[in-house]
């Protein structure tokens, strides 16, 4: 594991993108597993600048986000599909048939889970995933639990989730309480892992998923086990 700090986000942000670009540039049809969250937002910035100067080519990339929330259909602008629309895929060559995000809308969302993890596996699984961390430890919406879920299911969120989310919704009241989210199955088996956190508030957390015990009560502890994971951390 490498564990980079850096001064400010806009360091971060371009480290991280720094990264993510390289994997495009020595795989062109790479898969890149994205997030969403304010965390990725100056990286994705980043990425734009890169390919609108002519020196990233997404055209070739298949793109696989990690969760959803359960209910928001991708017209809803506080769903993750028009959160990466707007953030990143329309603001590059990326084929938007080739920007994949779980349906939190599907009737059975089991089999949407089932669907989205073959998904994964008939593209070859994930080149490179982006992660972010929860106060609580959370990566994607895999919340703390007894045991790690393997497979992309639906997951009640945690009340700290809630209000860490409710920041980007009018009240409270309209933060919706499910998800669906990737498990730590295709997580885990992505070949590279780049997890982004700032802010003084996520030092604890990262300090304990990267160097405590692994549990599944602070899943991002389970990263410890991946053979090529970097962390940037920026205090600012």
């Amino acid at each position: 594991m490498r564990f980079i700090t850096v001064n400010s986000y806009e360091e971060l942000s371009r480290k991280a993108a720094n990264i993510i670009a390289s994997q495009v540039i020595s795989k062109p049809n790479c898969v890149l597993g994205l997030a969403t969250g304010s965390s990725p937002v100056g990286t994705y910035k980043k990425l734009i600048e890169y390919c609108n100067n002519g020196d990233l080519d997404f055209s070739t990339v298949t793109s696989v986000n990690l969760d959803e929330y359960v209910g928001l259909t991708g017209e809803n602008d506080q769903s993750y599909r028009y959160f990466m629309n707007t953030n990143l895929f329309n603001h590059v060559n990326i084929i938007p048939e080739n920007t994949y995000v779980p349906n939190g809308c599907a009737e059975n969302l089991e089999e949407e889970g089932k669907n989205y993890d073959k998904l994964i596996a008939d593209l070859g699984g994930i080149d490179l995933q982006l992660l972010g961390i929860g106060l609580d430890g959370h990566i994607g919406f895999n919340e703390p639990d007894e045991f790690f879920v393997g497979a992309t299911h639906p997951v009640t969120l945690d009340p700290s989730t809630i209000e860490a989310n409710a920041r980007f919704f009018v009240s409270m009241d309209e933060v919706p309480r499910k998800a669906i989210t990737m498990g730590m199955m295709s997580i885990m088996q992505a070949k590279k892992i780049l997890l982004i956190a700032n802010g003084s508030n996520k030092k604890e957390i990262l300090e304990k998923a990267m160097y405590g015990e692994i549990t599944p009560k602070v899943p991002a502890s389970i990263l410890q086990l991946h053979p090529d994971v970097t962390v940037i951390f920026s205090e600012n």
